[in-house]
């Protein structure tokens, strides 16, 4: 065989694309300028406060491995455009000065979490720190209901928040949208409970705030898949402790799912990973909105149970809290639901973790306040079916989500993040 043949095509400008080698190098990284290395180390400074929670220019020195000089003109440019806030004196024990107090700001920049759900629109602005500063949740049932009229009505309930931030002298730069079903490029490609087929998400909900809101800038929108910003959520401001690989899933009309391995979210090839409702446990079992039939929302999502239990499916928040009273109460039908929607949730829960092996299974949405009468049949299933041995009866594995932690959180967040990994280009965003 000739040496020199290889079965990638010529790139442009010369080389190949295709396997790395002698010869077929790897595309280099245009080289870094300045700026670029400054926008890199102002993040880096501002990440290192972040984490710490509270420290000294000579902490962050140590911690990011800059000189004290860079570090110092960078903490001036970050206090400059309002990212940082300083105070008071602390005393290392050491010879010298006492430095001033770093702490991220509670003015200033901030993000916008809208989560548009099936029976319900939640929206909250966090601070730099994400600490959740306002939230707006409003009961609506949304199903049947127009996309424009949807939107319209997630934008006032923003533009409410955005008004109570500034109050606060929150100046939030962006807007994350989380919501339910396939979401790519902008649009629900399809969210069955909702009845949604290639739907425009962020440029309807966009100018539905914008014209709510006619002085500020319009802001930036983005959007997610619900569950995977739970999961981010849970990620960041959860108890989860050193756990940084777990399958996530949020119990509402519908059932969502999310996965992190090594603190990273897996969105799969097209973005579409974790539609963990719609695996099918009985070939036989009851119509899906998706068309398929026995899928797991079928048994454990909120609609499937209250109906098992004898309660109106379209009752909401308020069913939810009627099957838990009725629980408590040891009514047959009730724990007989649950038990049932227990032993389902287990079986997907098992075949997911034989394929994933996370550390943990994170149960969010209506089923952490359930998890008590679901948790016993779902953890027989994982003991019964699980491989590794990992997880016995009465496993702390399976565990309730934080209720620090849920979507419209992790979608504020989103922005947020963003906005600490490039503070120049934010610095002058916002309402």
């Amino acid at each position: 065989m000739n040496a020199n043949h290889t079965d990638a095509a010529p790139a442009p400008g010369g080389g190949t694309r295709g396997r790395p080698g002698r010869h077929a190098p790897t595309p280099l990284e245009p080289k870094a300028d300045r700026e670029t290395v400054r926008r890199h180390n102002l993040s880096l400074v501002l990440r290192a406060v972040r984490d710490a929670g509270e420290t000294t220019r000579a902490g962050v020195a140590a911690r990011v491995g800059l000189t004290r000089a860079a570090v110092s003109s960078l903490v001036e440019q970050l206090l400059e455009s309002g990212f940082l806030s300083e105070s008071g004196k602390t005393f290392s024990g050491q010879a010298g000065r006492p430095g001033t107090v770093l702490k991220l700001a509670r003015t200033g920049v901030a993000g916008l979490g809208v989560e548009i759900n099936v029976d319900y629109v939640s929206v909250c602005v966090v601070d730099l720190a994400g600490t959740d500063r306002v939230r707006l949740v409003e009961h609506l049932d949304n199903r049947g209901t127009p996309p424009e009229r949807v939107f319209g009505r997630a934008a006032g309930i923003a533009a409410r928040a955005l008004a109570f931030a500034a109050e606060q002298d929150l100046r939030p730069v962006g807007a994350a949208l989380a919501l339910p079903g396939l979401v790519a490029a902008g649009s629900v490609r399809q969210a069955p409970n909702l009845g949604w087929t290639s739907v425009p998400a962020e440029t309807p909900f966009a100018e539905a705030l914008a014209a709510l809101r006619p002085g500020p800038a319009a802001l930036p929108v983005r959007s997610e898949n619900e569950a995977n910003l739970a999961a981010l959520a849970e990620l960041w401001f959860g108890g989860l402790g050193d756990v940084r690989s777990f399958l996530y899933l949020t119990g509402e009309i519908g059932v969502g799912g999310a996965l992190v391995l090594n603190g990273e979210l897996l969105r799969g090839a097209h973005g579409f990973a974790g539609e963990i409702g719609h695996v099918s446990v009985a070939d036989d079992g009851p119509l899906c909105r998706c068309g398929s039939r026995g899928c797991l929302e079928q048994y454990a999502g909120q609609s499937a149970l209250l109906r098992a239990a004898g309660i109106d499916e379209r009752a909401g928040a308020s069913g939810v809290a009627e099957l838990e009273r009725r629980a408590r109460a040891e009514e047959p039908r009730a724990v007989a639901a649950l038990t049932q929607a227990g032993v389902m949730l287990g079986r997907v829960l098992s075949a997911a973790v034989n394929l994933f092996d996370p550390d943990a299974v994170v149960l969010g949405g209506i089923y952490r306040p359930l998890l008590r009468w679901l948790g016993p049949p779902a953890g027989t299933e994982l003991s019964t079916r699980v491989v590794s041995g990992l997880w016995p009866p009465g496993s702390t594995r399976l565990r309730a989500s934080s209720p620090a932690a849920d979507a419209a959180r992790g979608a504020a967040a989103l922005t947020v993040d963003d906005a600490l990994a490039d503070p120049m280009g934010y610095g002058g965003r916002g309402s």
